[in-house]
């Protein structure tokens, strides 16, 4: 070990004289410079975390601002297929280069890496967390307004992988009508207090289909209790999303970006 100095800020030794606090994030690329990030989760898969990502860093883009998407689901990348996109990422000597959408929202996916998009991830833990690092480290990503992050379900080695490397802004968490909720709310919650991100607010999915024939609501999957819940946790509801047939034909097609009416646009305006 060299001689210390007693300049911790130049010092990667955690050693017991240390004075100032390690800062365990992740460099950015030289190239990058992401002014705000904000982290999609939920406490359980299925819930629509990728259809709320893709939907923000959409209206974002519509609005003029330079979004970009990080898929951390890195054993089921789902984002490069909503926006249409199936081009491989290339880089150069000085990191990876983003694929854009047809609007300009920059993107980087494992799925825009490997040989086949249908290949499985067969990986352990601390590789796919690395991997998600690199996409922080390795990507230019150039001048980025809201860079996204599309995160797996529950708060497991990725999600603290996020939270510990990157400079996570806020958390929006998505959530599903079904009893359950709360209880998904309040892992998400207790994790976001754990390592100290704001919770921007919870964004419900699969809240109500609209009849196409009448224009009545039917709630399929129950009384929505998003209300209660943010309230009681002191959070605000950003948004309740439909049951839309059009929306996932869209998302099926590639084509996220031309959803007209893109639910969430006063969510981005919001942002």
């Amino acid at each position: 070990m060299p001689e210390c100095t007693h300049d911790c800020s130049t010092c990667g030794e955690s050693c017991s004289e240390r004075t100032e606090e390690f800062d365990f994030r992740a460099k950015a690329n030289p190239n990058s410079n992401v002014k705000k990030v904000i982290a999609v989760m939920s406490g359980k898969g299925g819930v629509g975390k990728s259809l709320v990502t893709a939907s923000l860093a959409a209206a974002c883009q519509a609005q003029g601002r330079q979004a970009a998407v990080l898929d951390a689901d890195i054993t089921g990348p789902s984002i490069p297929k909503a926006f249409g996109v199936h081009a491989r990422a290339m880089g150069n000597d000085e990191g990876i280069l983003p694929v854009s959408s047809p609007s300009g929202v920059r993107l980087m996916s494992l799925n825009l890496l490997v040989e086949n998009e249908s290949d499985p991830v067969v990986w352990r833990g601390s590789l796919i967390a690395g991997t998600v690092k690199q996409f922080w480290s390795d990507v230019q990503w150039g001048d980025v307004d809201y860079m996204f992050v599309d995160m797996p379900p529950g708060t497991g080695d990725v999600p603290l992988t996020v939270f510990q490397s990157l400079p996570v802004d806020g958390i929006i968490v998505v959530t599903s009508p079904q009893e359950l909720v709360s209880m998904i709310v309040e892992k998400a919650v207790k994790m976001a207090e754990m390592m100290n991100v704001p919770i921007l607010g919870l964004i419900e999915n699969y809240s109500y289909f609209r009849c196409p024939d009448c224009g009545q609501k039917h709630e399929i999957f129950g009384e929505s209790h998003i209300n209660e819940i943010a309230s009681s946790h002191g959070l605000k509801v950003l948004a309740r999303l439909p049951m839309d047939p059009a929306l996932a034909k869209a998302c099926d097609a590639g084509q996220i970006e031309s959803v007209r009416p893109n639910y969430l646009e006063d969510v981005a305006k919001e942002l």
